[in-house]
């Protein structure tokens, strides 16, 4: 037997509960990995509260960890028993101590990336890595915006932003995530619960305003974030933590500057196996270079899921967490 997180009906933290599950066999093409650590994400609450809907219920939850593959399903050859590897793509699940997967979403880890720092940011680091080399490629001296610059994407962000020379307005909402992410990299902070972003965006960048806006707030900073664009520059929406942005007129973004949007996601550009093992190769070379730190700066039991993230959407953690079978 083995334990994992399910729930039964969405809603908050407490419907999440801890119980004894048969793991299940890995089919042909599958693995099925003995979790070591797993990661903790935004989008695991939009599944729990029903925001994004789960496939059938009971669920799972989370797709993202890191262990040792304990079983290989018919068909599989890049992966064999022992392997240490990691994974950031579905099915939902990982908040198990067993999850059994598609071999192609999961990766074989470098030596020197520990389980710990692998589940806390494969899905935030292969995020930064489309985000800012794909959705955006950056070349260096572009000035961009980037929300929840302290959070465990926003960390990384800020850093592989620098690596890139790239300067990174970051916004925070206290004084001690400010210094978190300049120390972490960012060009320059505000404080939304202080300044006016648009009005400040427009003093840093002597009101030439920003080639790109990285907005996964959504709903509270949609239209502010397209304040802060030059005309015809780039708004990339991807994540709802205040609410999905619905209802919008799409002429708006004639009026604000004939300016581009996009939703992007993970799965929309890992979507071969070729593509996220690119991915992975990126952003490994990014820890190995240690031009990227990891901060894992909060761990919680499997059993306390529901603690985690209730920390997580409060804002209260900087930095990633990750949960521990």
């Amino acid at each position: 037997m083995s334990q994992r997180i399910q729930f039964t009906q969405t809603g908050g933290s407490e419907v999440l509960e801890l119980v004894e599950a048969s793991p299940d066999a890995p089919a042909a093409g599958e693995v099925r990995i003995a979790n070591k650590a797993i990661g903790l994400n935004f989008i695991d609450i939009y599944f729990r509260t029903g925001l994004y809907p789960a496939p059938a219920m009971p669920s799972g939850l989370g797709t993202e960890g890191a262990g040792v593959v304990d079983a290989v399903g018919e068909g599989v050859t890049h992966l064999k028993e022992g392997d240490r590897v990691a994974y950031a793509q579905g099915p939902l699940g990982a908040y198990a101590e067993h999850h059994t997967l598609p071999a192609a979403k999961v990766v074989t880890l470098p030596d020197f990336v520990d389980f710990e720092t692998a589940a806390a940011s494969m899905l935030k680091g292969l995020t930064v890595q489309y985000l800012l080399r794909q959705t955006y490629e950056l070349k260096g001296g572009e000035t961009i915006l980037f929300h929840a610059a302290a959070g465990g994407v926003g960390s990384i962000a800020c850093q592989w932003a620098k690596a890139l020379g790239i300067k990174l307005i970051g916004t925070v909402s206290s004084a001690e995530k400010a210094a978190l992410a300049e120390k972490n990299g960012a060009w320059a902070t505000i404080n939304y619960t202080e300044e006016d972003v648009v009005e400040r965006v427009r003093e840093l960048t002597n009101g030439e305003m920003c080639d790109v806006v990285y907005d996964s707030v959504g709903k509270d900073t949609w239209e502010m974030s397209l304040d802060c664009l030059k005309p015809r520059a780039l708004m990339v929406s991807f994540g709802n933590a205040s609410g999905p942005v619905d209802g919008v007129n799409i002429g708006i973004l004639n009026k604000k500057g004939s300016l581009f949007v996009t939703r992007p996601s993970l799965n929309g550009y890992a979507d071969t196996r070729e593509r996220l093992e690119m991915m992975c190769e990126d952003f490994f070379a990014m820890l190995e270079s240690g031009k990227i730190h990891i901060d894992v700066t909060n761990r919680y039991p499997l059993a306390e899921a529901g603690k985690a993230q209730d920390a997580l959407q409060n804002r209260k953690t900087t930095g990633s967490t990750v949960l521990l079978p």
